[in-house]
């Protein structure tokens, strides 16, 4: 009973931090898309998206309307967006988003990380090519329109051809740029937007052994501790795609 007992208490802390560390993400892009478009939703399309997905992950109001009122505060902290990539044991790229106040000590931390496994840190943008980077919808469907019928109207606005459908939901994926746009589409004609987001595809991913990959996602795991990340993306080919 003691070691349930103790089991259930570091599951319960588990989570808890985890859920801490996803609202400390959070508040930053709070504070960027603030500081980049102002503190009215209705007026800044990056704060709206912003504001829907800490909802989702169940980010309490009051913390939502403090984390903005903080960011227009004088003593709030200058946030910068850096991106890190190098490459992890085994020959698998790893590309790293942050959002720091002091990248003197960001890169000093993911650096580390890299170090401890047998990585490499490499230098800006040299392995950005191998990833794609994409706007990402998840969109409550209408039942008198069809996913097809949307791809098509929406594909003079950024969204690739390709989606996935599952249940009543629709997941869209579009150019990094044309994220404002799909963006206002979806608003002015009634969709649900459940969650949107910013994301990176690997165009070739690679395979490893059940040991290789063990290794790669407790490396993925310490980046991800870390407060100052707020992504991390590999070309690691997901264990389900494996054939065996």
């Amino acid at each position: 009973m003691g070691r349930a007992f103790e089991y259930r208490k570091a599951s319960k802390l588990k989570r808890w931090g985890n859920m801490a560390r996803t609202f400390t993400r959070i508040g930053k892009q709070i504070a960027i898309a603030v500081k980049s478009g102002g503190p009215e939703p209705e007026n800044n399309p990056q704060l709206r998206a912003v504001i829907a997905n800490a909802k989702r992950e169940n980010m309490p109001k009051d913390n939502i309307e403090r984390a903005i009122k903080n960011a227009m505060g004088k003593d709030q902290k200058d946030y910068k967006e850096m991106v890190y990539e190098g490459y992890g044991p085994f020959g698998i790229a790893i590309l790293v988003e942050t959002a720091t106040d002091n990248t003197t000590r960001t890169v000093a931390n993911v650096r580390s990380v890299f170090n401890k496994y047998g990585g490499s840190l490499g230098t800006s943008g040299s392995l950005d090519f191998m990833f794609n980077h994409k706007s990402v919808f998840t969109i409550t469907k209408k039942e008198d329109v069809s996913a097809e019928d949307l791809i098509l109207e929406l594909i003079d606005y950024g969204v690739d051809e390709d989606y996935d459908e599952e249940g009543d939901e629709i997941t869209l994926y579009g150019d990094f740029q044309s994220f404002n746009t799909i963006q206002k589409y979806l608003e002015e004609n009634g969709y649900e937007i459940k969650n949107s987001e910013f994301t990176r595809i690997p165009t070739d991913e690679k395979e490893v052994n059940d040991e290789q990959r063990a290794t790669i996602e407790k490396m993925v795991e310490k980046l991800e501790d870390d407060e100052d990340v707020q992504n991390v993306y590999t070309n690691l080919k997901p264990a389900e795609e494996v054939e065996e």
